[in-house]
């Protein structure tokens, strides 16, 4: 290095280091104006280079007095110009870590300590530099300067991980952190399941130390009070809650959370802060206290030991995995009862869709499958053997099914069965006693099984082992009835639709409305058998009875579509991340729901263009589109449908369009049909249905001016 070029080098080494010492001075009263923000955050790019380079230079210096090395002329020289660029660099570094340490989310002791020990760095080096060719420099001082940088090296970027990665980020692959898995019967929703979500995938950003966007996520008080950006989640409403919205956002967006890099949540996490969220994100709730057949218990149950309490050790081996893998469907869940226990609990839904041969099917896995929810399936007595060849079975959910007293002695060999529910299954004492028989038996659920009340006391005396649950015992007290519930399978009809609605409270009265309004006991109309329905309708419904409270309004939606398409086809494609299974996805009768991300919606920031073809012409009169709006996660309805149609995809006219107005800021979470109405009343085979996203989000979005998300996930054709 030329003597000029060289003492340039120390003349700016000097005035950096000077300035070093004014920008600790100026401490917090220190503000970085934006456009110098970036140099800052330049700081993790630059870092990398000081730490080499110092670290050969130091280990070099330590030494350079050994006998072979200290007349070698280019190892001393290559060892003071290795220094000064060292210590040149660690200077910039720390200049640009200063600037980045005045932005919001970073403060706590280790964003100090890495301040402190980083300028230790600089300053050493910039020490050892000044002073190695002076004639006090020996040996003791060379090692001494080598060994405190070369620590306070170490020290800086070790902090610097874990301000960057999280605590431990270095040391934690040796370090010990295994925890004992907590036990069902005494995990806490939040503490044990979706706190270990969170320190995994997001503390390393929302910590006490570096808090993004002003969010900390290490304690319940820091998570209820969010950040910047307000409320990290609005309890019962996971489809308003910023979480969710962040985490579904695609990838390649700015506010994706986790940023793109990190380590992304799996499908199951997601599902667990939605549902956990659903729930009322409560922080001191217990597995147990959830209903056995909640989703968010039997997700969280494979993450935790079974019941200490109830803990068996099983005399058979798992189930192949691909066997479980390809009996699951829709309809049939399966899924094992605790993390590495080879026993499968399964639940069957779909009444619509149920036959013996749905158990049938399992006969791979009966040894393995000690617990089956029947819960309103129509199973026939007939369907009993069946069930009877699941020899390890302890617990069978039969409630409200259509079997009979007759059939339950099929049940008598099953020899682990400890518990039986039979909630609305018509029985006499006789069909119970034969129950009782069995002597693993420990619970007997018969309540609204018509059985005389003298017969249970007396059958609970004659067991008093036995957990007889014969349903509720009045104290005296009005209690709210249970919200009506709509028994049809389906939400979507072609011509006619046969209103069923129950309640589980024999003698309550249904009311409903289909105007929008509040049903009432007395102007609501009330529900009887027969109903028919002949095109889209909302109906709103509340439950009545003599000397109970009224129950919750509750509203069902259901939709007409008289017409599917024989072949359809996207013109326009929807994103990537939101492109369901195809074009068939929204004419599959299957609406999305309010979560967004579960691969029933497809959506695009671009023109959203679709193309069906009818092998024979239809009378069409309207058009709806189902659509989501959801402003938090920047989506917003379309700005314009438009509705094309003729004879074949080369002779489309133009038959309708529709303009939905300007968002505003106060607009609510829905999920509504979007119906256009046609100008022409010719026969069509052909149709094409274009969706335009909102071009820019308005000024009071953290998304303004970008396009803004439209989301489709079903097209009804009337």
């Amino acid at each position: 290095m030329k003597s000029s070029h060289k003492g340039f080098a120390e003349g700016t080494l000097f005035a950096l280091n000077i300035f070093i010492v004014v920008l600790l001075i100026a401490g917090d009263s220190l503000v970085v104006p934006r456009w110098l923000q970036p140099v800052g955050r330049m700081h993790p790019l630059i870092l990398h280079f000081p730490i080499v380079i110092l670290m050969l230079a130091m280990v070099m210096e330590f030494f350079r007095y050994r006998a072979e090395f200290i007349n070698e002329k280019l190892y001393q020289t290559f060892t003071s110009y290795l220094l000064l660029l060292g210590a040149l660099l660690s200077s910039i570094t720390v200049i640009m870590g200063l600037f980045l340490s005045r932005e919001s989310g970073y403060e706590g002791d280790t964003l100090q300590w890495h301040k402190w020990f980083g300028v230790s760095v600089a300053f050493a080096g910039y020490g050892v530099y000044l002073i190695r060719h002076t004639s006090k420099y020996t040996i003791k001082l060379a090692k001494a300067g080598a060994i405190i940088t070369v620590f306070c090296l170490i020290v800086a970027g070790h902090l610097g991980g874990n301000l960057t990665h999280g605590n431990d980020f270095v040391l934690g692959p040796v370090m010990d952190k295994s925890k004992n898995v907590v036990p069902i019967d005494q995990a806490l929703v939040y503490n044990d399941v979706i706190r270990p979500i969170f320190e995994v995938k997001c503390q390393s950003c929302h910590n006490i130390d570096k808090k993004k966007g002003g969010l900390m996520l290490t304690d319940s008080a820091a998570i209820m009070k969010g950040g910047k950006t307000g409320k990290l989640f609005i309890a019962g409403d996971p489809a308003m809650s910023l979480l969710l919205q962040r985490v579904h956002l695609p990838e390649n967006e700015k506010k994706h959370m986790p940023p793109t890099g990190k380590t992304q949540l799996t499908d199951d996490e997601k599902m667990l802060l939605y549902l956990w969220i659903k729930s009322k994100a409560r922080f001191g709730k217990k597995v147990i206290d959830l209903p056995a057949n909640d989703s968010l218990r039997m997700i969280a149950a494979t993450r935790l030991k079974p019941a200490e309490s109830e803990e068996e050790v099983y005399d058979f081996s798992a189930a192949n995995e691909k066997e479980i893998q390809k009996l699951n469907n829709n309809y049939r869940v399966i899924y094992p009862l605790a993390s590495e226990s080879p026993a499968l609990a399964v639940n069957i839904y779909n009444k619509s869709a149920y036959n013996v041969k749905v158990l049938e099917e399992l006969s791979s896995i009966k040894k393995q499958v000690v617990s089956l929810d029947l819960n309103k399936m129509p199973v026939k007595d007939a369907d009993l053997k069946t069930i009877a060849k699941f020899e390890n079975l302890r617990r069978l959910n039969l409630n409200f099914s259509d079997v009979t007293g007759k059939g339950l002695k099929e049940l008598a060999g099953l020899k682990y069965l400890k518990s039986i529910s039979l909630t609305g299954v018509k029985l006499n004492i006789a069909d119970v006693k034969q129950l009782v028989a069995i002597k693993s038996l420990n619970e007997l659920a018969v309540w609204d099984s018509g059985l005389n009340p003298a017969d249970l006391q007396l059958l609970q005396k004659q067991n008093p082992k036995l957990s007889l649950l014969t349903g509720f015992k009045d104290d005296g007290k009005a209690l709210k009835l249970t919200s009506p519930q709509l028994k049809n399978t389906a939400v979507i009809f072609k011509q006619n639709y046969a209103l069923q609605l129950s309640n589980p409270i024999k003698g309550a009265d249904i009311r409903y409305t289909t105007d929008g309004s509040v049903p009432d006991s007395i102007k609501a109309a009330s529900y009887k058998p027969g109903i028919i329905l002949t095109r889209s309708t909302t109906i709103r419904t509340r439950a009545f009875k003599a000397g109970w409270v009224g129950s919750d309004t509750v509203q069902f939606n259901v939709y007409k579509c008289a017409y599917t398409p024989d072949s359809i086809s996207f013109v326009k494609y929807p994103d990537d991340k939101y492109k369901g299974d195809g074009a068939k996805t929204i004419i599959d009768k299957e609406l999305g729901g309010d979560n967004f991300g579960n691969g029933k919606w497809v959506a695009s920031q671009k023109d959203l263009a679709v193309i069906m073809w009818f092998n024979k012409p239809i009378d069409l009169h309207s058009v709806s589109l189902n659509v989501m709006r959801n402003t938090g996660s920047q989506i917003f309805l379309p700005a314009g449908v438009e509705v094309w149609g003729g004879a074949d995809q080369n002779h489309l006219k133009l038959l309708s369009t529709l303009k939905t107005g300007a968002p505003k800021k106060s607009d609510p979470f829905i999920l509504a049909p979007l119906e256009c109405k046609l100008k022409s009343e010719q026969k069509i085979s052909c149709i094409k249905l274009v969706a335009q996203p909102l071009k820019s989000v308005p000024a009071w979005h953290p998304a303004k001016g970008k396009p803004g998300w439209v989301f489709l996930d079903e097209v009804f054709l009337n």
